[in-house]
């Protein structure tokens, strides 16, 4: 559907846009004839779309008509997805659209195969503020495709440690501070009090489980660990550095400061206030907690919801570092990357888009009436609050993890079993009924024959297909044609 008949049904919503943007950007370039151009953009949807990034983009440019390419129906219920990179890359062939929006691996994919446009005269232009993007994000994106600029996100999402003064203070232990190891971390958590029954204090909570296996990987991901070498189908789990990371994550949790939310717990109704307080952090149980953004909407109700009923004193600092590697981490995600095709018939039009969406005046309206998610990479558009150190959200570089680097390349299969081997490995550890060299050479072995296996049976079932192929003939009766395609 093009953008100006969806426009038609949010132009109430668009007035307002225009009185708060177009007057300092304008409708068009005073000193360029304005021509009238159609812009394709791939999108997941296109309500969405519009909601995030057109509405903006229309108001300020009405000779771009925009048309959504939606990628929506490739996840339709019940579809098997077996190469989703494949799959995307096949829409885009069909489609050719003139924007793309991609994962930071497809991204590194298109580059290298000379799919996309380099935005080359984008960051040569003077006009173009670098100096106000978010810190390592133009690295990041050239170190993401051998060293040329194809694609940016306007915005990020990024992990952050929330801690609650009040407790520190309380029980006379130092304040963290940004760019501490995981093993500093962890070592302040240990310092808070482990008894208390129902109404007791926790040193830390990191992700959902509160598991041996959740935060090793979390430790992990700081420290620029792969799991698997997917080029060489190679286990990589039984070396030091994952040692390291394992017996810090043990430590922490049989030491008892970790948090671990009760399967059984789980909100099932009540009030708001109630919803509020379930939350340990919010109710000034716990002194530390892994979180992102959302943690910071949920403590803005609470304060005018509970009032002196939550937790009163609460700062941020970054994510743990690799002390080898302060400046960086793998913690900050860039999961909207848009490109242009290289085979885009609409160039000028597509880097209008792009420059707008990475402008000053997209991230200040944007932010203001928060229509995107996460934050603008324009960082002094990003909310300030009072004695609340919102740098720790953007301090550290990006980087990529290499956790899950290449990670389409694995049988689908290999995952849940190797889920279930890591967790009867770690159990046997956890009780007392294993060391944990003698788990993670276990573990080496098992994972390695598990992916062996999952491997070859993918390869089986790409071969029966191929079969069927071959024998598929097409069936041609008088008024029809019936095509079967296997792949």
């Amino acid at each position: 559907m093009k953008g100006t008949r969806w426009l038609t049904r949010i132009a109430p919503v668009l007035v307002l846009m225009l009185l708060a943007s177009a007057c300092s950007f304008g409708a068009g370039n005073a000193d360029n004839e304005v021509v009238p151009s159609t812009l394709k953009v791939m999108y997941y949807d296109e309500r969405s779309f519009f909601q995030q990034y057109g509405m903006l983009f229309s108001a300020t440019h009405p000779h771009v008509d925009i048309e959504v390419a939606s990628t929506q129906n490739l996840f339709s219920s019940g579809t098997v997805i077996e190469d989703y990179n494949q799959m995307m890359l096949d829409f885009i062939e069909d489609e050719q659209p003139d924007v793309l929006m991609l994962s930071a691996e497809q991204y590194t994919e298109l580059a290298q195969d000379g799919r996309l446009y380099e935005l080359s005269k984008l960051t040569s232009d003077e006009s173009f503020d670098l100096e106000g993007l978010m810190p390592g994000l133009i690295d990041y994106m050239t170190e993401l495709s051998d060293g040329k600029l194809y694609g940016l996100s306007p915005t990020f999402h990024s992990q952050v440690i929330y801690y609650n003064v009040d407790l520190f203070e309380q029980y006379g232990v130092p304040q963290p501070t940004d760019q501490m190891s995981w093993e500093q971390l962890i070592e302040l958590a240990m310092r808070f009090p482990t008894d208390g029954g129902e109404n007791r204090v926790y040193g830390l909570k990191a992700g959902y489980e509160g598991s041996v296996s959740e935060l090793a990987t979390m430790i992990a991901g700081t420290y620029g660990l792969s799991l698997i070498d997917p080029g060489q189908m190679q286990v990589l789990i039984n070396t030091d550095a994952w040692k390291s990371a394992f017996q810090t994550a043990l430590n922490a949790v049989q030491s008892g400061t970790l948090y671990v939310q009760d399967p059984e717990n789980w909100f099932g109704g009540g009030s708001y206030e109630e919803y509020l307080l379930q939350d340990p952090f919010i109710s000034g149980k716990l002194a530390m907690a892994v979180d992102g953004q959302y943690l910071i909407n949920q403590l803005d109700s609470a304060q005018d919801y509970l009032q002196d009923r939550g937790i009163q004193n609460w700062d941020l600092i970054t994510m743990p570092v690799d002390p080898n590697n302060p400046d960086v981490s793998a913690h900050v995600n860039l999961s909207n990357i848009f490109a242009i095709n290289a085979n885009s018939a609409n160039i000028e039009a597509a880097e209008q888009f792009i420059r707008y969406l990475h402008s000053d005046e997209f991230a200040r309206v944007s932010s203001r009436s928060h229509l995107g998610s996460g934050f603008p990479v324009r960082t002094k558009y990003i909310e300030s609050k009072e004695d609340i150190n919102m740098e720790a959200f953007y301090k550290l570089k990006p980087a990529s993890n290499e956790l899950y680097r290449d990670y389409g390349e694995l049988p689908a299969q290999f995952f849940s079993e190797f889920q279930g081997i890591l967790q009867e490995e770690l159990d046997k550890v956890i009780n007392g009924d294993e060391l944990l060299d003698n788990a993670l050479d276990n573990l080496q072995v098992r994972a390695q024959e598990a992916l062996i296996r999952a491997k070859q049976q993918e390869e089986e079932e790409k071969a029966q297909q191929g079969e069927a192929a071959t024998v598929t003939e097409p069936v041609v009766q008088e008024g029809q044609v019936s095509i079967e395609i296997a792949r």
